[in-house]
């Protein structure tokens, strides 16, 4: 101890660069103990809280982000559903236009056979009906014209009268009926 005693008296004596002494350095030493022991407890007490908040909100971003990123991918998937159901619809729609036409035509190609059908019947009936009102029109005439040579002969044989009484019988029943009953 005495050699250690003197070192020290000799290192005491010369002429310290820093002024550094045991003192200095055990001060200096417990110092850098405290500090450590400080950020040890105070590591403990406030940096694993803040940590594991932070670590907490880190997950909890994480997983929002992965939700926001799955609805977005369902919602893409969703509007290509919806897209596809969207040209169906279109197509559909575009089917039953098109059936609803091809009904249509096929309809009114009905509708005017058969009215064609109707005005050839109503053609042929009104032809019909011409030709026997032609016919009761002549069978009247005929009738007419026997009640006249009936009303003649009855005239003629009534009366003997001579070949000119008869002509002019004849040319005066002739102007009563009317020349245009003989003409048609």
């Amino acid at each position: 101890m005495r050699i250690l005693g003197t070192v020290l008296l000799s290192q005491a004596m010369e002429p310290r660069l820093f002024d550094l002494d045991f003192q200095l350095l055990a001060d200096t030493l417990l110092t850098i103990i405290a500090v450590f022991v400080l950020f040890l407890a105070l590591s403990y007490f406030l940096f694993n809280p803040a940590r594991k908040f932070l670590s907490k909100r880190q997950e909890k971003i994480a997983g929002e982000l992965e939700n926001a990123k799955t609805k977005e991918e369902e919602a893409v998937r969703l509007k290509e559903e919806y897209e596809a159901k969207l040209a169906d619809v279109e197509k559909e729609a575009d089917r039953i236009l098109s059936e609803a036409r091809k009904k249509a035509r096929a309809n009114e190609a009905r509708i005017l056979d058969e009215a064609k059908q109707e005005a050839s019947r109503i053609v042929a009936r009104a032809g019909v009906e011409a030709e026997l009102e032609k016919k009761k029109a002549a069978d009247e005439v005929k009738r007419e014209m026997i009640d006249i040579a009936a009303a003649m002969a009855a005239r003629i044989a009534g009366a003997s009268m001579s070949e000119e009484k008869q002509d002019a019988l004849l040319e005066e029943t002739l102007q009563a009926i009317g020349e245009g009953t003989w003409l048609s």
